[in-house]
């Protein structure tokens, strides 16, 4: 049986102002004929008791995907922790049933299957509210495993305090961190240039990973 404990909700965060691809809804960019929207959902969702996308404008360009779309309480584009923040208060509102939320941003087209899984065990490991992933020895502040408990003190830093760093908020409480291998493709790889579009495709293709969707 699902606990409170081990119930989590999903976030997707497809706020950004996607400068360096000139701008636009970069999780809607195609890799191949399949959005990088969906190809995060097909590996994220199986993974949570439901998912949320967290982005601000007209929802309606996300309606394809059936799913609630949440935009920032925090005026001013206050970068991911305002998605995250966004996210836990829908949550609270919406499912009071759960206690975790799980986020990852909507350019990575290559997350891990196990990724909610690992994340709550290294947060149960370490005894601490929080976890993050990490590849490379680089840490992803982004793709991480959030307490809905912690929602009152994120809104004080974010609004009284300025915090926008990620990093700086998840230290005042502590941070399990989980690994994953880079090889043969690092899960955490994000697509931020058009650069980075081309490379995706060839990973895909090297992966042998059909790209057929329509969306």
């Amino acid at each position: 049986m699902t606990t409170k404990q081990d119930t989590t909700l999903g976030l997707v965060l497809a706020g950004g102002l996607a400068r360096r691809m000139g701008g636009g809804d970069k999780p809607l960019i195609r890799i191949g004929r399949t959005t990088l929207l969906k190809r995060v959902l097909d590996r994220f969702a199986a993974q949570c008791q439901g998912v949320i996308i967290n982005a601000n404008g007209d929802p309606a360009r996300f309606s394809a995907f059936g799913l609630p779309v949440v935009a920032d309480g925090v005026a001013g584009f206050a970068g991911p922790l305002a998605g995250i923040l966004a996210g836990l208060d829908w949550m609270a509102a919406q499912r009071p049933d759960f206690a975790w939320m799980a986020s990852v941003p909507g350019d990575c087209p290559f997350l891990p299957d196990d990724l909610v899984a690992r994340l709550h065990d290294a947060r149960v490991k370490h005894a601490q509210p929080l976890a993050c992933a990490r590849s490379r020895e680089r840490h992803h502040p982004v793709v991480g495993l959030w307490s809905v408990t912690l929602r009152h003190d994120l809104r004080r830093a974010l609004v009284e305090e300025d915090v926008r760093k990620i990093d700086a908020w998840t230290a005042r409480h502590g941070v399990a961190v989980a690994d994953w291998p880079s090889d043969p493709v690092d899960p955490f790889f994000n697509v931020n240039t058009p650069q980075d579009v081309a490379s995706a495709e060839r990973l895909a293709d090297a992966a042998g990973e059909a790209i057929e969707d329509d969306r």
